[in-house]
């Protein structure tokens, strides 16, 4: 049984400004203790990670942000979300802060962005940990490869168009909403569950409810980093790297697939009767494997 906190204290909420738009992040205060940056999955918002800055804010200055398009930041205009502008706006963020180096720990998109980040300014990065973060298995990635640009283009466009008609899906109540998030993931308890609903969603003119982040951050641009020049930055980071997966998860294993290999210095762990969302779904099991990791830092 995950056994959480069930009324974290709550943070102090900030902004700064990347590429014009105003970015929410929550800070947990201690701004003296070494900073620790949470960063979130796609489709997703900073508050998942209360329960985890309620057990580590003590000993860290615990900051989490909401990824453009999500939560409290502001959307893109062009709703053209990429991992340039992610990355981008992390730097930002510590720029921000003026605490470097810092540690990061990551959750599926989020997770990527921190890697990528720790592989650009590796300098920069004290420890990196990343939840399902490495993006696609070689598998898929190996499947797109066969698809022509052009190809690819097309559909991006198409998927543009589709989105630019598509409204924001719509629920009654909260408690429609609710349903929602234990359909999408049934491992949360009914606690979990209500407090990310709570915190995802925001209330329409009309009464009703919808999510809080954009339509557009469903869709990937045609184009990106090429895999050999991913792996290359997965080379650079110099920090201890932690990589976490779910047993009971659709994301393919570093360690068995063979992405653990490009990194110098990172460790693998599988989370048993854990999803995608392992962090919620085997919280205390999740919370040892980070804190050992982290280990005590210093003052």
């Amino acid at each position: 049984m995950n056994k959480m906190p069930t009324e974290p204290p709550q943070p102090a909420s900030r902004f700064f400004t990347s590429q014009r738009l105003r970015l929410h992040y929550l800070d947990w205060g201690n701004p003296d203790k070494p900073t620790l940056i949470l960063v979130h999955g796609g489709l997703d918002h900073c508050r998942n990670w209360d329960w985890v800055a309620q057990a580590l804010r003590h000993d860290w200055h615990i900051v989490a942000p909401d990824l453009r398009g999500h939560g409290d930041s502001d959307w893109n205009t062009d709703g053209t979300y990429t991992m340039a502008g992610y990355i981008y706006d992390l730097a930002q963020l510590v720029c921000e802060l003026g605490d470097a180096p810092v540690t990061l720990v990551g959750h599926s998109l989020g997770g990527n962005i921190a890697l990528r980040y720790s592989g650009i300014f590796p300098d920069k990065v004290r420890q990196v940990v990343a939840i399902e973060g490495l993006g696609p298995s070689p598998k898929v990635l190996a499947e797109r490869a066969q698809i022509s640009q052009a190809e690819r283009m097309r559909h991006w466009i198409d998927e543009q168009r589709r989105l630019a008609g598509r409204a924001p899906r719509r629920y009654a109540d909260f408690d429609e909403a609710l349903s929602r998030m234990r359909e999408a993931n049934p491992h949360l308890s009914e606690h979990q569950a209500r407090h990310l609903t709570l915190h995802g969603l925001k209330r329409l003119e009309d009464g009703g409810y919808c999510w809080k982040f954009d339509n557009y951050a469903r869709s990937w641009p045609p184009y990106d980093m090429a895999v050999a020049d991913v792996q290359a930055l997965w080379a650079s980071i110099q920090c201890p790297t932690l990589l976490v997966y779910g047993a009971d998860s659709w994301a393919s294993n570093p360690a068995e697939d063979g992405r653990a290999r490009h990194f110098q210095n990172a460790r693998v762990e599988l989370v048993p009767q854990a999803g995608h969302w392992l962090h919620h779904d085997q919280f205390e099991h999740f919370l040892g494997l980070l804190q050992d990791f982290l280990g005590n830092p210093a003052p």
